[in-house]
């Protein structure tokens, strides 16, 4: 019989890796996720030597040069990943028309490379909110197949009953479909005007929508939990970098 050990296997070179595809190049650049880059894509926001690429299949060129809004951008070899405690008033978007204040001025002195936050928190939601430059993850995170727990406390304008928390257990329907939580409860049955609900569904204004349906009026909203990490050691308004085992279980959670 032939004895197959290393010095009978031929050496087979391997395959030289792919230009990466534009959507990842600005993902990678820390503008936003691959999912937003496929739109800014679309809306023209895009250029490649200058010229406006369309194509969302386009694989970047060893020496091209590509610019977003006009401005050059490259891929950013360090990712930064951090955690804040959002606090009230403050606006999730990189910048904003109405000269709001926003998430970026809060981590404006965090790191030196681009960053963005993962998903958005309405200007009066409160709690944690990711920040990165990691395309890849931010796309994993936001995806709704890959169903990352969240957990909030909202304090309502008036007790919920119990037969209102029985019927967002059983699941409710929107205007935009079907809705069913992971858990939802009293916080702490001596005050029932505070609720926990936990979710995965990343759906636009979902908790607030959940509690407006049977006629409460959400006075805070706070996120509390958000794929495996907590708001433990932030207080409201900062932030920190996560730890390099907190970034191992964001990109390996199941």
């Amino acid at each position: 019989m032939k004895d197959f050990n290393k010095k009978n296997i031929p050496n087979t070179p391997e395959e030289p890796a792919k230009p990466p595809r534009l959507n990842k190049y600005v993902a990678n650049a820390g503008i936003c996720s691959r999912r937003k880059a496929d739109e800014h894509i679309k809306n023209g926001l895009v250029q490649v030597n200058d010229e406006v690429i369309l194509q969302m299949g386009y694989r970047v060129q060893p020496g091209d040069v590509v610019k977003f809004e006009g401005k050059v951008i490259e891929p950013e070899k360090n990712k930064v990943y951090i955690l804040m405690n959002k606090p009230k008033n403050v606006v999730t978007t990189v910048s904003d028309e109405k000269a709001r204040k926003t998430v970026m001025e809060i981590v404006k002195n965090a790191c030196t490379e681009r960053i963005y936050p993962v998903g958005r928190l309405d200007r009066n939601t409160t709690g944690l909110l990711l920040l990165t430059n990691d395309g890849s993850l931010a796309d994993k995170l936001m995806h709704p197949r890959n169903g990352v727990r969240k957990i909030y406390h909202v304090t309502l304008d008036k007790p919920v009953t119990r037969k209102h928390i029985q019927a967002i257990r059983d699941g409710i329907t929107l205007e935009d479909g079907d809705v069913m939580v992971d858990k939802v409860d009293y916080l702490d049955e001596g005050d029932k005007t505070i609720i926990s609900i936990e979710i995965h569904i990343g759906r636009n204004r979902i908790v607030r929508r959940i509690f407006e349906y049977f006629k409460y009026v959400v006075k805070k909203l706070d996120r509390v939990y958000y794929g495996g990490l907590t708001k433990k050691k932030i207080t409201r308004g900062h932030w920190r970098h996560l730890t390099e085992k907190e970034v191992i279980m964001l990109k390996h959670f199941s």
